[in-house]
């Protein structure tokens, strides 16, 4: 609302909150999809059934910096070797869910980001996302055992922080059945998709 005031496009008050106005039933958004499913099925319209739920987390693999030259591979506490194999498994558990299942390394930064030093702490960020609550909870039970068990070869500590959790929304049946029914009616091919996005409505 600020940001819009700051514009001089905030408009007028919303309707819904005018003494006496009517109250509104349900909302529903016109969007542009955001990924690439209907263009790969040559389908122009997704009927949106849900939004995925989301978990995010900051991963540290943290091992032990070294000359590149004198430290023999056997020896080595390599914190980049052991991170890209979680990323890895970041991708091979979403790829366990599908159709819905995603699963993101989107960050990652070396430290000391040297050329011929053996890295000692990586840190990177992990998206996880499902259209259901038992499969994200399945994802997560996952990845916090990969963790465990790389921790437990003892090279390297390892901790995954939650920082996020959006559950999994289930649009109201009703609502989804009247746009269905409404693309028939305007004779538009359509097919149900689950928007991969934290933000639809």
């Amino acid at each position: 609302a600020q940001a819009l005031a700051a514009t001089g496009f905030a408009g007028r008050a919303p309707a819904a909150v005018s003494a006496g106005a009517p109250r509104f039933g349900a909302y529903f958004e016109a969007h542009i999809e955001q990924g690439p499913v209907l263009e790969d099925a040559d389908v122009p319209l997704g009927v949106v059934t849900g939004a995925l739920g989301q978990r995010w987390y900051d991963v540290v693999v943290t091992g032990q910096e070294a000359h590149a030259g004198p430290t023999p591979m056997r020896l080595r506490r390599d914190a980049l070797q052991a991170a890209t194999g979680l990323m890895q498994e970041v991708v091979a558990i979403a790829m366990d869910e599908q159709p819905h299942g995603r699963g993101t390394v989107g960050y990652v930064q070396v430290h000391p980001n040297s050329r011929n030093v053996i890295p000692g702490r990586v840190t990177f960020t992990v998206d996880l996302r499902h259209g259901d609550d038992a499969g994200l909870t399945r994802m997560d039970a996952r990845l916090r055992a990969a963790c465990a068990a790389l921790q437990a070869e003892g090279r390297v500590s390892v901790s995954a922080e939650q920082t996020v959790y959006f559950p999994p929304v289930q649009f109201t049946p009703e609502l989804v059945a009247a746009v269905r029914e409404g693309a028939e009616r305007a004779g538009l091919a359509h097919q149900d998709i689950v928007s991969g996005a934290g933000h639809d409505a």
